[in-house]
């Protein structure tokens, strides 16, 4: 790993996109300088053996094209909303989707500030849980299709919860960044949805948003295709793609 200069070197490592606190996700980038080139995978493997259990890295390539944070255009995230049956859920939905400004007020370091929840969500709808069965589900979500449900989906029915609500969401990153808790206070707003515990929050993927289908894409897909296209012949930057199971 290469390190920065100076009186206190650091190593060169850049975070792109940073879940918030408190969330899961399932996709999380960072880019790392190295001072000699390295077999992706090897790399990896490496990496992924000395984190902690439960934090994976999941692929590693060689960064042979520039700008992996503009690349991560939005995210797709799941929020289980535990006594929340999913009929309520769905007319939250739709009254949030109808309407074309959502002013949500969140504390910044700069003070309380109010901005719109509602313009940044390309996609918000309720995901059905598979009852009784793990058989695939093909759901649609702004063009991002899911396969089989996720272990959150499957455990929506279980009982004894009073109900359980899962949504998808995909978000653009703008400036204010619009987190899930923006929009769950949208929800709130235009529909008088509250929750009676936290919602659990999942963030699925995240990368370049395709303005047709609403799907987002995968961000390292143009450093695959260039390295497929160019031998190996210089030091770069690795893009690493992490998955954080743990809120």
């Amino acid at each position: 790993m290469a390190y920065s200069a100076g009186f206190t070197p650091h190593p060169k490592v850049s975070y792109a996109n940073a879940a918030p606190t408190g969330v899961g996700s399932e996709a999380e980038y960072l880019e790392i300088a190295l001072t000699e080139p390295r077999d992706p995978e090897r790399l990896r493997a490496l990496l992924d053996e000395s984190l902690p259990s439960g934090l994976d890295v999941i692929e590693a390539v060689e960064a042979r094209t520039s700008g992996l944070v503009d690349r991560l255009e939005a995210s797709v995230w799941q929020l289980r909303l535990d006594g929340v049956a999913p009929a309520e859920a769905e007319r939250a939905v739709a009254a949030f989707l109808a309407t074309d400004n959502v002013e949500v007020k969140r504390t910044t370091k700069n003070g309380l500030r109010a901005f719109d929840a509602r313009g940044a969500v390309t996609a918000l709808e309720v995901v059905h849980a598979v009852r009784g069965s793990a058989e695939a589900a093909q759901q649609v979500d702004g063009g991002a299709s899911t396969g089989a449900p996720t272990e959150v989906e499957r455990s929506a029915d279980r009982p004894g919860h009073g109900g359980c609500a899962i949504l998808r969401l995909v978000v653009r990153h703008l400036t204010p960044a619009v987190r899930p808790d923006d929009v769950l206070s949208g929800l709130r707003v235009t529909a008088d949805l509250a929750p009676p515990v936290p919602a659990e929050v999942t963030r699925l993927a995240q990368g370049p948003l395709d303005e047709e289908t609403g799907t987002v894409t995968d961000p390292l897909t143009p450093d695959r295709d260039a390295a497929t296209a160019v031998p190996t012949t210089a030091v770069g930057l690795t893009g690493v793609t992490v998955s954080d199971g743990s809120a």
